[in-house]
C-alpha cells in the first residue's frame, strides 16, 4: 500500500506542476496581451496629443481619431464599425427602423433634393406630399443647395412638434405645415394574392417586430383563403436575429432549432429555438432568395431549407455567416463588433469570406468549392457551407437593354411619370395597371431633344474586340470587317424604343403606379412579369414537383 502511494506521489506532483505551469503561462500570456494592448493605446493617445502640439495647423482631434478607428476596425471585417454619439440616433433608426420625422424618403435627382418617396399613413404623405416635389425650405431655412444628409436631419426632430416645408410641384409652389410623430418603417411594404389560393409576402427588413408584421400578413391572407404562400427575401441585407428566428417559428413546430451562435466568448454562444406554436407548419411554402439576401434572411431560408420546410428559388445569398453585438464605449459612442459566427440546424455556417484569410492575402479570400463540407437536411438532402444559401431551383437574373437603364438612370421613365400624374387623377388597380399605346407614343414623343445615348452590348463587344486586336497587332488585319460590323449594328435610339418597347413600358408602368399607391404600387405593379414568382408558381402548384424537390437528393 505505501509503495502504491510512492509511486503515485511523483505522478500526483508532476500533474500539480504541469497545472500550475500552465496556469502561470496562461497568466504571463494573458499580462503580455494586457501590457501590449495597454502600450499601444499608449501610443496612440500620445501620438494625438503631440499631434495637436506640434503639426503646422491647426488639427480636428476628433476627425483624426475617428478615422484611425475607422482604418483599425477595416482590418477586421465591414461589419465590425465604429459608432460616435452623432450618429447614435441613425443607428438607432437602422436596428429599429423607428425615427421622429415626417415619414418620407428624400434624395437628389441632380436638380436638388426631393420627395423620393412618401410612406402611406404618415405625415408628408397625409399632408399631400407627393413624389418629385422638390424641396425648397424647412422652417426658415433655404435646403436648395443643402445635401440631403442635411435636410433630412432638418426634417426630423422630436414628436409631435411641427416643421414647415415649402416644395416645388410642376410650377407651383406649395407650403405644408406638418407634425413629425414617430415614424416605424414597415417590414413587410406589401403582401397579397398572386391568385385566389396563393399569397405574396415581401419582407424587406428585420426590424423590431418584423415576425409580428409577416405573422399579420399571413393569417390576414389566410382569412382570404390561401392555402399556398410565397415569401419573398430578394434584397433583404437582414437585421434582428431574435426576428429571423420568430419568422421561422411561423412554419416549423415549437422546440425547433433555428441558429447557433458560436464566439470566443460563453456569452455569445447560443442556441436559439422556436418557442410558439406555429401559425401554419404545413402550407405549400417558396422563399425567394437572391444575392441581396443576407443574415437574417439567410437565416430564414437556410433554416427552412434545412428542415425541407419550403422550396428555395432565385439565385444564390450574399454569404454573411457572422453575428454583431453592440458594444457600449465611453462618452456615448458605441461600437458594433463581430462575435460570433452563426450556424443553421443542419450544422453548417454560411459565411462565404475569410476574413481572416483574407487580411493574411491582402485580397479577398472567399471558401474554395474544394473545402467545402456538405451537410444533411432532415430529408438527407445534401447542402453545402461556406458560400451563402444555393436555391433548390435557380432562376437567371433578368437581363435589362441598356435602352432601359439609360431612360432610368438619366430620370427619364422617372420624369415622365410624374408628368402623367399631373395629367390623370387616377389609373385603377396597379396590378392591372398598363400605359395605352398613346401613353406610349406619348413618351417617345417626351424624349425628342433629351439625351440618352448608351453603348449596346455588340458595340461594346467590338470595343474591347478593338482594344485588343490593336494590342495584339491584329487590328490592321481586320479593320475592315470590323469597320462593316459596326455599320451592321450602328444602334438606333428610335428602333430600340420600339424594339424593347414591353420592356420599357413595363417599367414606365410600375413607375406611374407608385405616384397613385407608392410603395405598395410599385411592387404590386411587377408580380406579374417577375421570373422569380412565376418560377415559384410552378412549384406551388404541382405537388410531385415540390416534393421531388424536398426530398431528392441534392449533388
Amino acid at each position: 500500500m505505501k509503495i502504491k502511494n510512492l509511486r503515485k506521489g511523483p505522478l500526483l506532483f508532476l500533474g500539480i506542476s504541469l497545472v500550475l505551469f500552465s496556469g502561470l503561462f496562461a497568466f504571463t500570456l494573458r499580462n503580455d496581451r494586457l501590457f501590449t494592448l495597454a502600450k499601444n493605446i499608449d501610443i496612440f493617445a500620445t501620438l494625438v496629443r503631440e499631434l495637436d502640439s506640434y503639426y503646422v495647423e491647426e488639427i480636428d482631434a476628433d476627425k483624426l481619431v475617428t478615422v484611425g478607428i475607422n482604418a483599425m476596425l477595416e482590418e477586421l471585417d465591414p461589419y465590425t464599425e465604429y459608432i460616435p454619439e452623432e450618429e447614435s440616433e441613425g443607428f438607432r433608426t437602422l436596428t429599429t427602423g423607428e425615427y421622429a420625422g415626417v415619414g418620407a424618403l428624400i434624395g437628389n435627382r441632380g436638380e436638388g433634393n426631393m420627395i423620393i418617396m412618401p410612406y402611406t399613413g404618415f405625415p408628408a404623405q397625409e399632408a399631400g406630399l407627393r413624389i418629385a416635389d422638390f424641396l425648397l425650405t424647412v422652417d426658415t431655412v433655404n435646403v436648395a443647395k443643402k445635401s440631403t444628409a442635411e435636410v433630412s436631419e432638418l426634417l426630423k426632430g422630436p414628436a409631435n412638434t411641427n416643421v414647415n416645408v415649402s416644395v416645388l410641384r410642376d410650377k407651383d409652389t406649395l407650403r405644408f405645415e406638418l407634425t413629425r410623430k414617430k415614424i416605424v418603417i414597415s417590414n413587410v411594404p406589401y403582401y397579397g394574392k398572386l391568385d385566389e389560393t396563393t399569397g405574396y409576402i415581401k419582407l424587406a427588413e428585420f426590424t423590431s417586430n418584423a415576425s409580428l408584421e409577416v405573422r399579420r400578413a399571413l393569417e390576414d391572407l389566410k382569412s382570404q383563403g390561401i392555402e399556398k404562400l410565397v415569401l419573398d427575401l430578394r434584397n433583404n441585407g437582414g437585421g434582428l436575429l431574435n426576428e429571423a428566428v420568430e419568422i421561422v417559428n411561423l412554419f416549423v413546430p415549437k422546440g425547433k432549432e433555428v441558429v447557433k451562435t458560436l464566439g470566443k466568448l460563453d456569452n455569445v454562444n447560443y442556441t436559439y429555438k422556436t418557442t410558439k406554436t406555429p401559425v401554419d407548419k404545413n402550407i405549400p411554402l417558396v422563399v425567394l432568395i437572391n444575392e441581396g439576401s443576407a443574415s437574417a434572411s439567410e437565416i430564414v431560408a437556410g433554416a427552412l431549407q434545412d428542415y425541407d420546410r419550403a422550396v428555395l428559388i432565385g439565385r444564390k445569398s450574399f454569404g454573411k455567416g457572422l453575428v454583431q453585438t453592440t458594444l457600449p464605449l465611453t462618452y456615448n459612442a458605441q461600437v458594433k463588433v463581430t462575435t460570433a459566427k452563426y450556424y443553421i440546424p443542419s450544422g453548417r455556417c454560411i459565411q462565404a469570406i475569410d476574413y481572416a484569410q483574407s487580411r493574411e492575402n491582402g485580397e479577398i479570400t472567399v471558401v474554395p468549392d474544394s473545402l467545402r463540407k456538405e451537410f444533411l437536411t432532415a430529408n438527407g438532402r445534401v447542402v453545402l457551407d461556406g458560400a451563402g444559401i444555393e436555391p433548390d431551383a435557380k432562376v437567371e437574373p433578368r437581363q435589362y437593354a441598356p435602352i432601359s437603364y439609360t431612360l432610368v438612370a438619366g430620370n427619364h421613365i422617372f420624369d415622365f411619370a410624374t408628368q402623367y400624374y399631373y395629367k390623370h387623377e387616377q389609373i385603377g388597380d396597379p396590378r392591372t395597371f398598363s400605359i395605352t399605346d398613346e401613353d406610349y407614343n406619348e413618351f417617345v414623343a417626351f424624349l425628342e431633344g433629351k439625351e440618352y445615348d448608351y453603348t449596346t452590348y455588340v458595340e461594346k463587344s467590338l470595343e474591347d474586340l478593338e482594344k485588343y486586336a490593336e494590342k495584339e497587332e491584329y487590328y490592321s488585319e481586320i479593320e475592315e470587317q470590323i469597320e462593316a460590323i459596326k455599320a451592321r449594328v450602328n444602334h438606333n435610339k428610335e428602333q430600340d424604343l420600339i424594339t424593347h418597347q414591353n420592356e420599357v413600358r413595363r417599367i414606365l408602368s410600375g413607375e406611374i403606379a407608385s405616384r397613385y399607391y407608392f410603395q405598395e404600387g410599385m411592387i404590386a405593379s411587377g408580380l406579374d412579369y417577375d421570373e422569380d414568382i412565376e418560377e415559384a408558381l410552378k412549384y406551388l402548384n404541382d405537388a410531385d414537383l415540390r416534393q421531388s424537390v424536398l426530398t431528392a437528393s441534392k449533388k
